[in-house]
């Protein structure tokens, strides 16, 4: 079926209370895998991550996020994520969010992923980002230049990837999460 092209949606990230439970609930009751797990410093401090899928072809689909308070008007949605469909419309997109007077614009590597983040008019998190053809070990986030021309900012990106821990190509990548995942790894 044919899409819009330029943006789809692609992963969530929510906060939790006990992390641990969490992970386990969507490990072990819903068959999410584990991909990575570690610590960033949140604007509040630091916050731990847990990154889970259920497509070895995806990083991760659901997200979980240390950091939720009690109070319960609190938005547990800590983003949305849509993917780019190249490099050339996430720079697109960022030239149309600066034109458009959006403030806290963060292009940012993850090594794996090339992201821009920004907030919609309520506040609430986007990430915009097209997936590498490499993997490092997340969780990652380093500033990026996204002004650069589309090849040099490619190899700006690899350069900085293939000095960081767990660097391998995302087909390497792939095929240890299908065998963590028990699925058959497709012909290619």
């Amino acid at each position: 079926m044919p899409q819009r092209p330029g943006l789809s949606f692609s992963h969530v990230g929510i906060f939790v209370t006990d992390i641990q439970r969490m992970a386990d609930f969507y490990s072990q009751v819903l068959d999410f895998t584990i991909t990575d797990r570690g610590m960033l410093d949140g604007p509040h401090g630091p916050i731990e991550l847990v990154f889970t899928s259920r497509d070895p072809d995806v990083h991760h689909q659901i997200v979980l996020v240390s950091g939720r308070p009690a109070d319960l008007r609190f938005n547990v949605i800590n983003q949305l994520s849509l993917m780019a469909d190249s490099l050339e419309t996430l720079q697109r997109y960022h030239r149309r969010l600066v034109g458009a007077g959006v403030a806290e614009l963060a292009p940012v590597t993850h090594g794996n992923a090339l992201s821009l983040y920004c907030r919609d008019p309520e506040g609430n998190r986007l990430e915009l980002y097209i997936d590498t053809p490499w993997y490092v070990s997340q969780p990652m986030r380093v500033p990026m230049p996204i002004e650069l021309p589309p090849a040099e900012l490619m190899a700006w990106a690899e350069q900085h990837a293939r000095a960081l821990p767990g660097f391998r190509s995302r087909q390497e990548w792939r095929a240890d999460m299908a065998r963590r995942m028990g699925v058959e790894q497709a012909p290619a």
